[in-house]
């Protein structure tokens, strides 16, 4: 399958940084761009999709990229896991509060503030009609939430995962440096790596390669644009065996 068949999708699991609930601040929280975010999302339970969505934590803390190296890679690591729990907990509520029925599940045992995940319970809220919000990372230092999306879609038989960036998709070079750079419509794993396109993590890119499972890149910034990331094959970089 060389080009992107949305009609072939219906279950997604959206991978969102944690800058992106920043906003233009950069740290914390912009209630403002949450508002939106969440009634796009809101947007795509209308069309029918199953969705589950995985958040990372970079506008609370990030986690090996933090600048005090000397500190224990470990300790750093489960306090960025923490922060996309607090993360989902937020985007949970408010979808909730929105009545559209939403779950944060927990990697890491937390279970006075959120259910532990399994892959059990998680299908279980998907046929309830839930948003999914898998959260704590994949429970173990070391692993990118790109990682762990790719992880729970594998695990849990989903059709694609929908990576949001800043830019509309994978470019031939930097369009912030290259004039000349064009955007990629669609391209497989293997090219990927032969041209070094930096679609994630080289571990999160395997788990997806090995498992077949597609990856759509889009630009999350453009209000509007989760629906149809997932409804048209125009939108985005699409990747693929």
């Amino acid at each position: 399958m060389s080009g992107y068949q949305p009609e072939k999708v219906h279950q997604v699991m959206l991978k969102l940084s944690g800058e992106v609930l920043a906003g233009a601040r950069g740290h914390g929280y912009d209630d403002e761009v949450i508002d939106i975010l969440t009634d796009e999302i809101i947007e795509v339970k209308k069309l029918g999709y199953s969705l589950a969505i995985v958040l990372g934590g970079g506008n609370i803390f990030r986690g090996g990229k933090w600048k005090n190296q000397s500190l224990n890679r470990i300790v750093l690591d489960n306090i960025g896991m923490m922060a996309t729990v607090q993360n989902a907990l937020y985007l949970a509520e408010i979808l909730n509060n929105k009545n559209y029925p939403a779950v944060a599940l927990s990697a890491l045992e937390m279970d006075k503030i959120a259910p532990h995940y399994s892959p059990e319970a998680a299908q279980r809220a998907l046929k309830e009609g839930r948003i999914c919000f898998l959260c704590g990372g994949t429970g173990n230092p070391y692993f990118t939430t790109d990682t762990a999306a790719v992880l729970r879609a594998v695990e849990l038989g989903f059709d694609i995962v929908l990576k949001g960036t800043k830019v509309d998709g994978l470019y031939t070079a930097d369009p912030a440096l290259d004039p000349d750079a064009t955007l990629i419509s669609s391209a497989t794993y293997q090219e990927c790596l032969d041209q070094k396109l930096g679609v994630m993590d080289m571990t999160a890119f395997a788990l997806a390669q090995e498992n077949n499972l597609p990856v759509k890149i889009f630009n999350v910034n453009q209000q509007g644009i989760l629906a149809q990331a997932i409804l048209r094959s125009d939108v985005g970089t699409y990747i693929h065996p």
